[in-house]
């Protein structure tokens, strides 16, 4: 990186961001809210994977953490024809979620009642990484009705969110951490 570029540009200094093509934009816009909240996400499992978990399933994380940043250059993209391609989903991504979800669950017990989250420390963080994760499907959801987003983007985050679930349960079982079923008071 240069010396001579500096993180601070002034032309936010109003409330207004650039979307990828160059149009402005307040900066509590929708379509802001939501690549902010993948970005929150990103930041999440990146302290998921500063803990002590299997080499593999942190491995995985790096590469979802890639395809999150992959969401989030599409979101912030204003539609207007690019000299350069974005990179894409592609229905793979999400199919290797479900794969390391298939492989997580073997010898995993059977779930008959909600988790509460706890036991661990990266299983919480996985907990909160999840929670974020379906924020922002609930938002990317909301932008979908009024701007066009590529459907696949709120499939990955579903998936992911799945994801983040099972490997919660993974972690635990690897830690040897108890789960602790929710036991609801009627």
């Amino acid at each position: 990186m240069s010396n001579n570029w500096k993180i601070y540009t002034k032309t936010g200094d109003a409330g207004e961001t650039s979307l990828i093509g160059g149009s402005r934009v307040a900066k509590d816009n929708l379509r802001i809210e939501c690549y902010g909240t993948v970005d929150e996400l990103v930041s999440w499992i990146g302290l998921i994977r500063d803990q002590e978990a299997s080499s593999h399933w942190m491995s995985v994380l790096i590469e979802v953490q890639d395809r999150l940043f992959t969401i989030e250059s599409l979101l912030a993209h204003d539609g207007t024809d690019l000299l350069n391609p974005l990179p894409v989903l592609h229905e793979q991504d999400v199919v290797f979620l479900e794969n390391q979800i298939d492989i997580m669950n073997e010898g995993l017990a059977d779930l008959s009642s909600f988790i509460l989250s706890g036991g661990h420390t990266v299983v919480s963080y996985c907990h909160i990484a999840r929670t974020v994760c379906r924020r922002a499907e609930r938002l990317v959801i909301k932008l979908a009705r009024t701007d066009s987003i590529d459907l696949l983007n709120i499939k990955y985050l579903n998936r992911l969110s799945d994801y983040l679930f099972v490997l919660s349960r993974r972690i635990s079982y690897d830690q040897g951490a108890v789960e602790t079923l929710w036991k609801p008071r009627f």
